[in-house]
């Protein structure tokens, strides 16, 4: 039997320390543009249904891509949810291929309710990834690579409120932005007499950030209900320093260090996003979303961005929520996305081009054993696997394929019970 304070204490513990060895959560040469790779906001539930969440409501499970959903969590409920990310990737151009794998602790949240319809999450999310190492083409003059590392993450607080009970919900999301980001190019000299020359560009984000959503239920009879979702987050300016180091030789007696302050702007795009979902309740749920980024007319020094899109829908399937079997009682999850790039990269002659990537995933929601004696198996375990493709809109580029494991504990601690005793 499970003990849920012990099992949170330990997730905490386990964070902590992978935090201290963790990996860079890409290898991608694209998260050499913009704010790197955009990371996947919706937890292992989600992402088994193709990364919805923008019309999903449970109080069982903690949603942030919509934060009107907190409100659904009863007075009994505090919420703990853990997650961590693995994957292996296989890069492709033309006739050469890589292999890599990587991994990381991915995020930490809890939701809880504070006041009568008004409930509250918090925690820690990562906004985005770079890490990346490649050799670009020899010249006769010396050879020249790239290297990027860094990311972004998000501490995020949001609230949420239901002004027409079980019908309305309106929440928001306000998060600070946090993180460095470095890309490093290195010109080594076929010349023993010149001195090589690194050059390094350094981002320091420390920003505000938020957005808003409202989640509108509508009953079906007794035991379905349709769920209408929208998400709104304005155009936000960044604070953020910018400054670039160069080395030239720093090894030898004639080496020197030069460190510039750029001026540079740097913004969020305006997004929105819209969701449904069908629930038939313990039994089923059907969802879709779309959400759109306008990318494209933010300001980011150096790079060329552009309006992104991405869609998703999913399915979980419950057989009997109340069954003597195990497997009945298991969650059975599937669903796929499709998303363009946000970012394009600068092929000379050929222009600016980007990429599409589609994906599609399974999971499975493990119920844990809590021993409360009233509703006991509240916790779980969500596992799921996505297949990742991602294909450059020119040839020559290089195509990305990715087999992604997601696993998420979810603890559901019931305050204020307490068992009668007999």
């Amino acid at each position: 039997m499970l003990n849920v304070k012990g099992g949170v204490r330990f997730c905490v513990g386990v964070m902590i320390c992978l935090s201290a060895t963790a990996q860079n959560n890409t290898n991608s040469p694209y998260t050499r543009f913009g704010y790197g790779e955009l990371a996947d906001r919706s937890f292992a539930a989600g992402r088994a249904m193709g990364g919805t969440g923008i019309g999903l409501r449970s109080g069982k499970q903690v949603n942030v891509l919509n934060p009107a959903s907190y409100s659904a969590v009863d007075s009994l409920t505090f919420i703990f949810d853990f997650g961590v990310h693995a994957q292996l990737s296989w890069f492709t151009q033309e006739d050469i291929r890589e292999k890599n794998n990587n991994g990381n602790v991915e995020y930490m949240a809890m939701l809880f309710r504070l006041f009568p319809g008004v409930a509250m999450s918090a925690g820690l999310l990562p906004f985005s990834h770079v890490g990346y190492r490649f050799v670009g083409e020899e010249q006769e003059v010396g050879i020249t690579s790239f290297v990027g590392t860094g990311g972004l993450t998000e501490a995020y607080g949001g609230v949420s409120w239901e002004p027409w009970r079980k019908r309305l919900s309106i929440g928001i999301n306000g998060g600070y932005l946090f993180g460095n980001v470095s890309h490093q190019r290195n010109v080594t000299f076929s010349n023993s007499e010149a001195l090589n020359v690194v050059n390094t560009r350094y981002l320091e984000v420390r920003s505000i950030k938020w957005e808003t959503g409202v989640q509108y239920t509508q009953p079906l009879g007794k035991n379905n209900r349709l769920i209408l979702g929208a998400i709104y987050a304005p155009t936000q300016k960044l604070t953020t320093e910018l400054y670039e180091e160069q080395q030239v030789g720093v090894s030898t007696a004639s080496g020197y260090v030069e460190t510039d302050t750029l001026e540079g702007k740097f913004s969020l795009p305006k997004s929105y996003g819209f969701g449904f979902s069908f629930v038939k309740e313990n039994q089923l749920t059907v969802s879709a979303d779309a959400r759109f980024e306008e990318w494209g007319k933010v300001a980011f020094e150096g790079d060329n961005l552009r309006d992104r899109m991405r869609i998703g829908a999913g399915i979980e399937y419950i057989p009997d929520a109340v069954g003597r079997s195990f497997f009945q009682r298991m969650k059975y999850r599937i669903g796929g996305h499709y998303a363009n790039s946000y970012a394009e990269a600068d092929m000379g002659e050929q222009g600016m081009h980007g990429y599409r990537e589609y994906g599609v995933g399974i999971g499975l929601g493990f119920p844990v054993r809590t021993g409360y004696g009233v509703d006991d198996h509240r916790s779980i375990i969500n596992v799921a696997v996505q297949y990742v493709q991602v294909r450059p809109e020119l040839k020559g580029m290089v195509s990305e394929d990715y087999l992604r494991f997601s696993l998420n504990f979810t603890f559901n601690e019931m305050w204020f019970y307490k068992l009668k005793m007999r």
